[in-house]
C-alpha cells in the first residue's frame, strides 16, 4: 500500500475553518494584522544570467567592395543590388585579446544560387559596449580578410575561376564556423561539402577541402550524378570547437544524417596536426527534430558549450539555448549530458540596457535573444559569454517588425543571485504549459510556463497507431491540429465512441508518430484567446519524451529542476485497443530519470484501476483526478456504481489515500456556484482529503472572464481578462494546496501574494 503524504495541520485547519464560515469570513484569517509587517519573501541563490553589455551594427552597414545581393529577395523595404558588401550578421566569432573580435559571416543571403556576388570574409569589429554605465551601443568594423584561393586548392571551378586572387563566394562555400589557431591561421567550418577549410591569417585557402567521411550535402560538388546525399541541404558544419591547445577540431552536424533518429547530431573529432579525421564521434541530442546546432565552444578539458536553437525567431521562438556538456559524459542511451548553461529568452536585465537607446521586441527588464538564427557563443577570458547573431539580411525582422534586425552581440554574466524561494506550501502546475498564451501542449507553451516560474509542466498523453505516447488534451485531434485542412488524412476522419460517447473526428491512435509529426497546433480555444491563436501553424505535436527532456534540462525561477506531472488520458479505452500507455509512462520517466521516489513527478488519472495499477508500478507521486459530475470512465465499463460525489466524501478519500498521494478537484467540487455564478461556501471536500492525508490540487484557475465566477469578472466580454489571481486567493483561504493554471505567471504572482498576506 502507498504511504500518503501527512497534511499540513495548518491546510487541515483552515478547510475546517471553512465549513463554518462564509467565504467572505476567510481571507481575514490570513492577512497579516494591521500593526505588523507582512511576512519577508524567502530567498534562495541561484546562477540567474545577466545581461552585462550589448552593442549592434545596423543592418544596413554596407563594407566596401563591388555590389552585392543582386539575386536575394526582397524583404523588410530592401531590394539588392546593394551598393557594397552586405554584413549579415556574424555566423562565428574568435576573440583577438585587444577588446575585438573576429567575425564571420557566413555565405551571404542563405543559397549558392543567390549569393554568387557576395564575397567571403573575416571582419574585425570592435564593440563599444552599452552597459549599466553607459556606452554607445555601437559596433566599429575596422578591417576585413578577403578569403580567396589563388593556389587553386578547392578542387573545383569556383566563380571568380579565371581571376588572379580567386576571390571565394557564397555560391563556392557556405562558411558557418570558425576557430583561431595560435598561429593566426583560421579553421573554418563548411555546409555545402561539408568540408573544414584551413586559411592563412591574410585569407588564402591553405590545402584542399577536407570532406566529413561519408558525408555529404545535396549542395556538394563531390556529390555524382544519381548518388543520394547523406544530409540535408545546409545542415552541414554550423559549428566547430577547438580543444584548448589547438591539436583537435570538433566540428557538429546542424542537423541529422539522413536515416539517423531525427533528434540526433553528430560531433566528429578532426586532428589539425595530421589534417585527418581521428574517427571518433559523439551523439548531442536536440530537444527536438527541428531543432538545430548553431555554434559550440570549448572551455576546459572535454566540455563544451553548444548552442541549441529553433528557426523561429520573435515572440514564436521556442527554442534559443546554450547547453553545456562533456565529452566524457554520456547517458545510458549514448548521448551526451546536457546541462543548462543560458536560456537566451529570460536574461535579467536589471540596468535596462537598451530599453531606452535601442528598443525593440524583447528589450525589457527580462532581455530576449529572439533571433531565429543564434549561431555565435564565446566565452571571454574573464569567463562571461558573447553571444551574436546571423541576421539572414534582409528577411529577418525579430526586433523591429517590418525592419531588418542589426547584428548584435551581447555580454551574458553568469553570477549567483538571490532569488525568491519556491513556495514550501503551495505548487503552480502549468496547465497544459501556458496554455493562456501558446497553443496548449506544444514545446511553445512549455517553454513560455518555465519562464513564467511554474514548478511544474502538464503533459496529457495519448498514443500513436506506433505506440509512442505524444501530447494531446484528446486523442481527438480535430481542434488542436490543423489535420482538418490535410487533404491526405481525409479519409481517416471517422466516428468512435470514447469514455461512452460518441465522437466524429481524427484520432492520434490512427497516425504514425511520423505522420503526426507532419501537423502543426492550432488554439482550441481562438476566440477567447486570439493572442495565442497567432502561433496557429507553427508548432509540432510533442512527444511525451520531449516533454520530458525539455523539463529535465530546464530550471525553475528559484533554480530547482522543472517537475513533469502527465496525466494518463482513456486509459480503459486505449487499453481495449492495445496501446496500454501506463507501461510506457513509467518507461519514459525512468529512463529520464524522473521516475525515482523523490522525482518532481507526479502521475494523473481521472480512472481509479490504472493508478491503483501505477501504485505498484511506481515510487512517483499519483494523483486521483476528480471531475465535477459523472463518474471514472473505467468504473461505468465494469458497472461500478461510485460516482465522483460518493469518492469525495471522508470515506471515498480514505480509499483514494489507499493508492494515491493526492486529489486533483474540480473547482466546483471544493467551491460551489450560487444561481448568480458568484462563489458559494467551501464544501467539504478539502477537509475530507486532508483528514484521509491527502493533498489537494485545484483545477483549472483561467483569467478569462468566460471562466471566473461572476464576483471576479471584469465585464461582460468573455475574453477579457478578470481577477483570475483574487479567484486563486479564494481557494488558497479555502485550504486548497496547490494551483493547476492556464496562466502560470498569474498564478505564481497570486500564490506570492497570498502567502505575504495581501
Amino acid at each position: 500500500m502507498r504511504t500518503p503524504h501527512i497534511s499540513r495541520l495548518a491546510a487541515a485547519a483552515i478547510g475546517s475553518a471553512a465549513l463554518v464560515m462564509p467565504l467572505a469570513a476567510i481571507a481575514p484569517v490570513h492577512a497579516a494584522p494591521a500593526d505588523k509587517p507582512a511576512p519577508k519573501v524567502a530567498t534562495t541563490k541561484t546562477v540567474v544570467p545577466t545581461l552585462d553589455a550589448r552593442a549592434s551594427l545596423s543592418a544596413d552597414y554596407i563594407a566596401k567592395g563591388p555590389e552585392s545581393g543582386a539575386k536575394v529577395t526582397e524583404a523588410n523595404g530592401r531590394k539588392g543590388p546593394f551598393p557594397g558588401q552586405v554584413i549579415p550578421g556574424f555566423s562565428a566569432m574568435s576573440e583577438i585579446g585587444d577588446g575585438s573580435f573576429w567575425g564571420l559571416p557566413d555565405n551571404g543571403f542563405g543559397a549558392k544560387a543567390n549569393s554568387d556576388d557576395f564575397l567571403l570574409r573575416i571582419y574585425k569589429v570592435k564593440p563599444q559596449w552599452e552597459t549599466a554605465d553607459g556606452g554607445k551601443g555601437k559596433i566599429q568594423v575596422k578591417k576585413f580578410v578577403q578569403l580567396r584561393d589563388p593556389h587553386h586548392n578547392a578542387g573545383f571551378k569556383i566563380v571568380n575561376e579565371n581571376t588572379k586572387q580567386r576571390h571565394l563566394t557564397g555560391a563556392d562555400f557556405d562558411v558557418e564556423s570558425m576557430v583561431l589557431a595560435k598561429d593566426g591561421s583560421f579553421w573554418i567550418g563548411e555546409e555545402f561539402g561539408p568540408y573544414i577549410l584551413h586559411f592563412s591569417a591574410d585569407g588564402v585557402l591553405l590545402q584542399a577541402p577536407v570532406p566529413m567521411p561519408g558525408v555529404k550535402s545535396p549542395s556538394s560538388p563531390l556529390l555524382a550524378k544519381g548518388e543520394a546525399a547523406t544530409l540535408r541541404n545546409s545542415k552541414g558544419f554550423e559549428a566547430m570547437a577547438t580543444s584548448q591547445n589547438g591539436r583537435y577540431l570538433y566540428p557538429i552536424l546542424e542537423g541529422y544524417l539522413n536515416g539517423d533518429d531525427k533528434r540526433t547530431r553528430v560531433i566528429s573529432q578532426f586532428d589539425a596536426r595530421t589534417n585527418k579525421y581521428t574517427g571518433r564521434t559523439w551523439k548531442y541530442q536536440a530537444d527536438t527534430d527541428d531543432n538545430l546546432v548553431g555554434d559550440a565552444f570549448m572551455t576546459d578539458g572535454k566540455k563544451m558549450l553548444v548552442v541549441e536553437r529553433d528557426d523561429f525567431w520573435a515572440a514564436k521562438s521556442v527554442t534559443k539555448r546554450i547547453y553545456e556538456i562533456n565529452l566524457n559524459k554520456q547517458e545510458k542511451d549514448g548521448f551526451l549530458v546536457k546541462k543548462l548553461v543560458v536560456d537566451l529568452l529570460k536574461i535579467d536585465n536589471p540596468d535596462g540596457i537598451g530599453m531606452k537607446t535601442d528598443p525593440g521586441y524583447g528589450v525589457e527588464e527580462t532581455f530576449k535573444f529572439p533571433f531565429q538564427s543564434v549561431e555565435t557563443v564565446v566565452r571571454l577570458k574573464d569567463g562571461r559569454l558573447l553571444v551574436a547573431d546571423d541576421n539572414n539580411y534582409p528577411g529577418n525582422d525579430a526586433r523591429k517588425p517590418g525592419t531588418p534586425d542589426n547584428t548584435e552581440m551581447i555580454i551574458v554574466d553568469l553570477a549567483k543571485k538571490k532569488v525568491p524561494a519556491a513556495s514550501k506550501e503551495h505548487t503552480v502546475f502549468s496547465h497544459r504549459g501556458a496554455s493562456g498564451y501558446r497553443p496548449e501542449h506544444t514545446l511553445a507553451a512549455y517553454e513560455e510556463a518555465i519562464n513564467q516560474c511554474a514548478d511544474y509542466i502538464e503533459p496529457d498523453l495519448v498514443s500513436t497507431k506506433d505506440g509512442v505516447l505524444v501530447d494531446r488534451h484528446e486523442n481527438d485531434i480535430t481542434g488542436t491540429t490543423n489535420v482538418a485542412d490535410r487533404p491526405e488524412f481525409a479519409d481517416r476522419k471517422t466516428t468512435k465512441t470514447i469514455d461512452g460517447s460518441k465522437i466524429t473526428g481524427w484520432f492520434t491512435e490512427d497516425f504514425t508518430l511520423a505522420e503526426l509529426r507532419t501537423l502543426r497546433a492550432k488554439e482550441r480555444l481562438g476566440e477567447l484567446r486570439p493572442g495565442s491563436a497567432k502561433f496557429d501553424g507553427l508548432y509540432q505535436v510533442p512527444t511525451f519524451d520531449e516533454v520530458v527532456d525539455l523539463a529535465r534540462r530546464s530550471k525553475t525561477c528559484s533554480g530547482k529542476p522543472v517537475g513533469v506531472i502527465p496525466e494518463i488520458k482513456h486509459g480503459s479505452y486505449f487499453d481495449s485497443i492495445g496501446l496500454s500507455q501506463e507501461e510506457g509512462t513509467v518507461k519514459v520517466l525512468e529512463a529520464n530519470g524522473y521516475g525515482r521516489k523523490n522525482s518532481p513527478t507526479q502521475i494523473q488519472s481521472f480512472e481509479v484501476g490504472n493508478l491503483q495499477e501505477l501504485n505498484q508500478m511506481t515510487k512517483v507521486q499519483l494523483v486521483q483526478l476528480i471531475d465535477c459530475s459523472g463518474a471514472p470512465a473505467d468504473f461505468v465499463a465494469t458497472g461500478n456504481t461510485t460516482t465522483y460525489k460518493d469518492m469525495v466524501t471522508a470515506s471515498g478519500m480514505k480509499k483514494i489515500a489507499k493508492y494515491a498521494d493526492s486529489v486533483g478537484l474540480c473547482k466546483n467540487v471544493m467551491i460551489p456556484k450560487k444561481k448568480d455564478g458568484s462563489l458559494d461556501k467551501p464544501s467539504a471536500a478539502i477537509k475530507n482529503a486532508h483528514d484521509a492525508g491527502l493533498e489537494v490540487t485545484g483545477w483549472t484557475f483561467r483569467a478569462e472572464n468566460s471562466f471566473l465566477p461572476t464576483n471576479f469578472k471584469s465585464s461582460a466580454n468573455p475574453a477579457e481578462i478578470g481577477d483570475m489571481k483574487g479567484e486563486i486567493k479564494a481557494f488558497l483561504a479555502a485550504g486548497m494546496d496547490h494551483v493547476f493554471s492556464d496562466q502560470p505567471d498569474l498564478a505564481v504572482a497570486a500564490v506570492r501574494e497570498f502567502e505575504q498576506g495581501r
